[in-house]
């Protein structure tokens, strides 16, 4: 006798029923080991764990005491023993595989699948390669089934065990592929594709299921894109390949077996070839495919070898299944088709067959495909494989009700459950529930349910409530009515159409009505991609503050791009591309130029990564390497501005998308027009022949400060060395004037003025001086604005020694040993104060101004501005010429009050926001709020306010406080 009391009571009160055999596993288990037994009594089968335990302990020395240790292992071991049986015996022939149930179980990705099954195959004779892909599937399939069966709700998990079980046949697929071709001749010559079907197809696949395939095969091509091999030869090399690829999967050999590779579903079923062309299925479902056929492509997915040549299957027989709806009778074939299956059902599995029975997984896919084929001619977004999806489609097409949908999905998520459950034991394709009360007792343990009782009245209870809806949505007349309708006549009304649109939010009915036909007119490929698209488009542009103009935009851009094959299919393909292009077209008008001048550039939506503002290194390599390209100078220019082009519309996509601050924009922004303005110098010095004169450019204000608007110009200086002959110096100023007209010139880029007017004297000095030039006028004439301007100053572009040179020199101007005096100070502020009363436009409203209005852009820049004159010579973190870096300085000093200092900051990141996104929206500069009340509130919508008078009220809030700071800070106010 143990320490445990093996006593029947004892024992049963456990969960325990083999009462020997209970008795002799336990006889040498220590009085410490009391918390595995009790792990082994709540698994779903406490005998099963407890003799799995038994046996794995002759092969892994020190389990047990490892299962006291360690509580994942504990957890998760005993919950495969105790739900499959045949992992449990594969376990015993591999206990090497105990280690990876002591770590925590996650699903494998697909490649680390792919991955894993191809190495198995890569090397060793076809036999142990074989055998290798056996034992490498396996262990895959113990992840997947240790993570289901330790999940804390199974149901929910389902669809995520189902895909990666999916996942994981792709990958056999492909290994058994990877192997057929080691071992048959000319497989290099032929392309072949694993088209799947049914539930692999659909990513829903079980745990044991037939792994529906079709195959079709192409010669492979050459360099030149010619066939390697003749058509003939390649279907005798495909159906070889095929047919060794199938044995490999489908064979039992000392390993085991995966499952059955079944490509009855080809076409004309097991009596046609194993393997056809594409042009051989295209006549076939072009002229003899049945209407059963096409809805057995529903779910078609190419799965493993050739997937573009799978693809091209797939699209091929893609309208066929979306029109067989149209075929007379197709409902009611359908309808005796599935009375057909439930006929053949024998009597004595009738009522416990989870798959084709009545109330069963066969009766919710039967009811969800029919409402997919039929109203799935015309709403596209109803066309999901895979069940659970599909349904939610209809639900919310409203072709289903709410109730309805949601009881039928968790319907099918219980009972797909209770199929993996049962399969899973002896990883045999089975769909009975069982009748021995053991595995009753099992099945309702590992699903939840506390006896066998229970899961019998859960499985009746739900086949009735699916038997209910079954009947209410397979056999619906109205569903009967809809399908006699041709597709061509479901679509909506002129009158419905319109006044659909003006429900959705657009104010031109009429016109959007146009533009949706130019899109969808005519019968060519991209016109039937249009008509799937629009639906969700127009929801999209609905969702945005213009719909019209996102309409009419997406109309001129497709126009643009019809005729290259990656842009509709990327739209198709990329959902959230399309999405993201549907924002910007009904949002700015200034990005919709950009993209109008550059329709290519819609490429840059298909990856969020393609959005991230590209370095300065990247810009500048790219601008010059487009200057470099032309010989003629404008053209060269022309090049560069092209590339400003797209990168500004990366920028405001990214911007409108809200994936860039308005800091980061500003930083990007700057680093645009600094690349654009060294690659177009270069050009302009080459073509002048001023390479070798030192000359610079020294970039001020809001391109020296690194914080660029939409609109800003560059403002610069420009100085060239000292000791130049004279042919040299005006060599360098034609340049200048050159390289200023050039990027000034208007044409199908935006235009990037550089600006003089900082330069010393301002407008009426010279344009380009040298370097002692500058050196003499500061120490002698310079006044305190100038010293202000230079706050900004820094290296721009071109000679770098150069441009250092002329910045050390300014650094006692801007930097002042000892600060401001009083004169200078007073100064400042007159000039201020003179600034905005003069600058003002006539009939602006300051409150309404971002730039020279109460807490705009001017009063936050010059307080910071002040503030450095005055300290920098004793705050380093003050010289900088970045408005934010160094109002953060001020504050880290104490030169600043930390509420100052915020609502200082909290203004002038608002103000730029509202002046670039009301450059954005409108796609005009302004430094004012847009009187139009459609446009403020576009502006307020892509701010996250609600409403124009929203967005004003909080603008106002904002700076008023920061105003008061200004009062107290830069007029000295108390």
């Amino acid at each position: 006798m143990t320490w445990l009391d093996t006593g029947v009571t004892a024992l049963l009160r456990r969960g325990l029923t083999d009462l020997e055999g209970a008795r002799a596993a336990l006889a040498d288990w220590p009085e410490e080991a009391a918390p595995v037994l009790d792990a082994v009594a709540a698994t779903a089968d406490p005998d099963l764990a407890l003799a799995g335990v038994r046996h794995l302990r002759q092969h892994v020395p020190g389990l047990l005491q490892r299962l006291l240790d360690e509580p994942v292992l504990r957890r998760q071991l005993l919950a495969v023993l105790a739900c499959s049986e045949a992992l449990a015996q594969h376990l015993d022939r591999h206990p090497e595989l105990v280690e990876e149930l002591a770590q925590p179980a996650r699903l494998p990705a697909r490649e680390e699948m792919l991955q894993a099954l191809a190495s198995a195959v890569a090397t060793g004779t076809e036999a142990a390669a074989t055998d290798a892909l056996r034992v490498a599937y396996r262990r895959l399939l113990l992840q997947v089934a240790t993570v289901d069966v330790t999940a804390e709700d199974p149901g929910a998990l389902l669809p995520q065990v189902a895909r990666t079980l999916t996942d994981l046949a792709d990958a056999t697929l492909a290994a058994a592929l990877q192997l057929a071709r080691r071992t048959v001749p000319g497989a290099d010559d032929v392309r072949l594709a694993v088209v799947a079907m049914g539930k692999c197809g659909a990513r829903e696949l079980n745990y044991v299921s037939d792994v529906d395939v079709v195959f079709v095969c192409e010669p492979a091509l050459d360099e030149h894109g010619e066939p390697v091999t003749g058509t003939d030869r390649a279907l005798a090399v495909g159906t070889r390949l095929a047919a060794a690829m199938t044995r490999a999967c489908s064979a039992h050999t000392a390993a085991g077996t995966i499952w059955e590779v079944d490509a009855a579903l080809r076409p004309e079923g097991k009596a046609g070839p194993l393997v056809r062309t594409l042009a051989s299925m295209r006549g076939y479902y072009e002229r003899w495919a049945k209407p059963w056929e096409f809805q057995a492509l529903l779910k078609a997915r190419p799965a493993a070898g050739d997937l573009e040549l799978g693809r091209e299957l797939v699209e091929l027989v893609a309208p066929g299944v979306w029109s067989v709806g149209d075929t007379p009778g197709f409902v009611a074939d359908t309808q005796a088709m599935r009375r057909r299956v439930i006929d053949l059902i024998p009597a004595r599995e009738a009522g416990r067959e989870l798959k084709l029975g009545e109330g069963g997984l066969r009766d919710v896919e039967f009811s969800v495909q029919l409402l997919q084929l039929v109203h799935g001619r015309t709403d596209e977004s109803l066309r999901a494989p895979a069940t659970l999806d599909a349904l939610q489609a209809l639900v919310e097409g409203g072709y289903v009700g709410r109730s309805d949908g949601a009881e039928l999905a968790e319907a099918y998520r219980f009972e797909r459950l209770l199929e993996h459950r049962v399969q899973l034991f002896r990883l045999r394709r089975t769909h009975l529930l069982p009748t021995e009360p053991e595995q009753l007792r099992r099945l309702a343990r590992s699903v939840g349910l506390r006896s066998r009782e229970a899961v019998e009245e859960a499985w009746l209870t739900t086949s009735r409530q699916v038997r209910t809806l079954h009947r209410r949505l397979f056999y619906s007349p109205l569903l009967e009515a809809v399908a006699r309708i041709p597709s061509d006549r479901l679509r909506l009304t002129t009158a419905a159409a319109r006044d659909w649109l003006r429900a959705l939010g657009f104010l031109d009915p009429d016109q959007a009505l146009h533009n949706i036909e130019v899109l969808t007119q005519g019968m060519t490929r991209a016109a039937g991609i249009q008509r799937q698209l629009l639906p969700a488009m127009l929801g999209w542009f609905a969702e945005a503050p213009n719909p019209d103009h996102g309409l009419l935009a997406f109309n001129q851009v497709s126009t643009a791009l019809g005729s290259t094959s990656w842009y509709l299919r990327a739209l198709r393909d990329e959902g959230a591309m399309a999405q993201r292009l549907a924002r910007i077209l009904a949002t700015s008008r200034y990005a919709v130029d950009l993209l109008r001048r550059s329709p290519e550039s819609v490429q840059l939506l298909a990856k969020t990564e393609d959005l991230v503002p590209r370095t300065h290194g990247q810009l500048c390599e790219a601008t010059r390497a487009s200057g470099r390209r032309h010989g003629d100078p404008e053209k060269a220019v022309a090049a560069i501005r092209s590339v400003r082009r797209r990168e500004l519309f990366r920028v405001a996509a990214a911007d409108v998308l809200g994936l860039l601050d308005v800091e980061q924009v500003g930083q990007a922004l700057t680093d645009i027009s600094t690349a654009t303005i060294e690659a177009a110098l270069d050009v302009v010095r080459r073509d002048t022949g001023t390479s070798d004169v030192p000359l610079a450019l020294i970039s001020m204000g809001r391109w020296g400060g690194q914080e660029m608007s939409y609109a800003s110009d560059a403002d610069a200086m420009f100085v060239v060395g000292d000791d130049l002959e004279e042919q040299q110096r005006s060599a360098a100023s034609s340049a200048i004037t050159r390289l200023r007209a050039l990027m000034a010139r208007p044409g199908p880029d935006p235009a990037l003025p550089i600006d003089a007017g900082l330069r010393p004297e301002g407008k009426d000095g010279p344009m380009v001086r040298s370097l002692a030039s500058y050196r003499t006028y500061y120490q002698r004439w310079s006044s305190t604005w100038e010293a202000q301007a230079l706050v900004r100053a820094t290296v721009g572009a071109g000679d770098v020694a150069l441009a250092r040179a002329l910045l050390d020199t300014v650094e006692p101007l801007r930097w002042p040993e000892g600060g401001l005096s009083e004169q200078q100070r007073r100064e400042i502020r007159r000039l201020k104060a003179r600034m905005e009363s003069e600058r003002l436009p006539r009939g602006a409203d300051p409150a309404r101004h971002t730039k020279l209005g109460p807490g705009g852009l001017s009063d936050i820049e010059w307080t910071v501005q002040l503030l450095q004159l005055d300290h920098a010579h004793q705050v380093p973190g003050l010289r900088t010429t970045q408005t934010l870096t160094a109002l953060r300085a001020a504050r880290a000093e104490g030169l600043l009050a930390e509420e100052d200092a915020e609502a200082l900051e909290e203004a002038w990141l608002l103000a730029s926001r509202v002046r670039n996104t009301v450059m954005l929206v409108r796609g005009k500069a302004s430094d004012s709020f847009p009187t139009d009340p459609v446009d403020l509130a576009a502006v307020a919508e892509l701010l996250g306010h609600h409403g124009g008078s929203h967005l004003l009220e909080h603008y106002g809030r904002v700076t008023r406080r920061a105003r008061s700071v200004v009062d107290r800070v830069f007029w000295g106010g108390a």
